[in-house]
């Protein structure tokens, strides 16, 4: 076992202490030798050391290296793998694969002394000016260990950093879209109350897409959000993610930040989304403190911000299917049957969507991420599909009736009882049943049930939940005659 440079400096200090040499040698974990030899010494493993110009084995590559240089200089950027298998095959059972980092070794080593500086790109570190530009950025969170409501929790952050004072601010989102860089931008700016004359991203699909000649070229929606804020739209080169090199950093320099924060707070779980996001922006606040000189030098240079802030949705008119569905960029949602056949609008926010028929507010939903998913409301349906128990089977979207894993497992055992047609209306009555009642009433019976081993029959749990609420019937009010009051006047006379 080598003995380290700290081992010595314990054997040092107990040596001063007490001048016991066993005592110094068991508190630094080595042996009396070798603790009296470094004392004699004075010096530390590291001062002993002594440098070899020699290499202490031979070069494998040694006959072979006039056809390796000339390679290297004729394709400079070859890989270094595919140079050991062309050598394995030229030279059959002459190299084992355990000599490939030694032929690695002098590659290197002949590229630094004589490979060519013309393939090597030099980075710039660059000044930074007051108020010139923000930069904007998502980043991902998972390696911060974080969980909501007992499940793995990593957000997605929309980060804006302005690069002379490093002030920053983020948001969780759902997507790198351009709502999300809307919300972003427009929650760092607003709080700022100022803006910088430029903002930079890189070539998100949030702000630029493709164009027929193979550059990317800004969203006209991207644009007008530029506009309405007063800054110009500047983007990286394509592939050239370190031209946005202080946003690039500062990245990973927050990330490290929130884990400091999270590990002084004692616990990685979130009781909601609505508790992350208040503790993200006391973060944010706090370590925006420090920085609090250089922003006042940024906020002097910067333009006012006069405008109010633009609605964070796309509306989009949306006609309801005969399925009692809606269609909102390629992904399915549900809407109350009463609509079907009807037109919508449907405000599309970065993390949901908002339903509304005239000027009525119909429903709001989680908004699905990506394409071809869907998110169908059980309640929505079962009043027609309880009449129709022979069409569950084979239903698109019958993975989204079951609203809990009790359900599912209740259907199951439904199934093993009763399969095929029969199982399903059993079931599908069990779902009407919550849909009338309680969902978490029902769920509460089911459980009870599956617990017993009692067969969850649509009686079984009727009489758990009990019957439903009575309704006071509505009687119209009558009508008084009061003549009938003359006459019993003009009579008493």
């Amino acid at each position: 076992m080598t003995t380290t440079d700290r081992q010595v400096k314990i054997i040092m200090n107990e040596l001063s202490k007490h001048g016991d040499q066993g005592k110094a040698a068991a508190k630094a974990g080595v042996c009396r030798q070798t603790a009296a030899r470094y004392i004699r010494s004075g010096k530390l493993p590291c001062e002993l050391k002594q440098a070899h110009p020699w290499p202490t084995r031979g070069n494998p590559f040694a006959e072979v290296w006039p056809e390796i240089e000339a390679r290297l200089r004729q394709e400079p950027g070859v890989w270094i793998r595919f140079l050991f298998e062309d050598l394995q095959e030229r030279y059959p059972g002459r190299f084992t694969p355990g000599q490939v980092r030694t032929l690695h070794r002098h590659v290197a080593k002949w590229r630094a002394l004589h490979g060519e500086d013309q393939g090597h790109e030099v980075f710039f570190p660059q000044q930074h000016r007051a108020g010139e530009a923000g930069q904007t950025d998502f980043t991902h969170t998972q390696s911060l260990g974080m969980t909501l409501e007992g499940q793995a929790f990593a957000p997605l952050l929309c980060h804006f950093v302005l690069p002379y004072s490093n002030w920053e601010w983020a948001c969780r989102c759902q997507s790198e879209s351009l709502l999300a860089l809307k919300k972003g931008v427009q929650e760092a700016v607003f709080r700022l109350g100022q803006v910088p004359e430029w903002h930079q991203t890189d070539n998100s699909c949030g702000a630029t897409h493709q164009v027929s000649s193979g550059g990317r070229a800004f969203l006209p929606e991207y644009l007008e959000l530029m506009t309405h804020l007063g800054m110009k739209p500047r983007t990286t080169a394509v592939g050239k993610k370190e031209q946005n090199g202080t946003v690039e950093a500062q990245n990973g320099a927050f990330k490290r930040y929130l884990n400091q924060r999270l590990a002084a707070r004692g616990s990685r779980e979130f009781a909601g989304v609505e508790a992350f996001d208040a503790w993200l922006v006391e973060s944010l606040h706090k370590e925006n403190s420090r920085r609090g000189a250089r922003l006042q030098d940024e906020l002097a240079a910067m333009k006012p911000l006069p405008v109010s802030r633009l609605p964070e949705y796309r509306e989009v008119p949306v006609r309801v299917s005969r399925n009692s569905t809606i269609n909102v960029l390629h992904n399915i949602y549900s809407v109350p049957p009463r609509l079907m056949h009807q037109v919508v609008r449907v405000r599309l926010y970065e993390d949901r969507l908002e339903v509304y028929y005239h000027q009525s507010l119909i429903q709001t939903l989680p908004r699905l991420i990506g394409r071809a998913h869907h998110r169908v409301n059980y309640r929505h349906v079962i009043w027609s599909l309880v009449h129709k128990p022979g069409a569950f089977a084979r239903y698109r979207y019958r993975e989204d009736l079951y609203p809990t894993l009790t359900f599912r497992t209740v259907y199951e055992r439904l199934q093993q009882a009763w399969p095929g047609i029969k199982g399903d209306a059993v079931y599908l009555r069990i779902l009407h049943l919550a849909a009338s009642t309680l969902e978490s009433e029902v769920q509460v019976a089911l459980d009870l049930l599956l617990e017993s081993g009692t067969l969850p029959t649509l009686e079984a749990v009727r009489d758990l939940v009990g019957p439903p609420p009575l309704e006071s019937p509505v009687l119209p009010a009558p009508e008084v005659d009061l003549g009938s009051y003359d006459q019993l006047l003009e009579v008493a006379r």
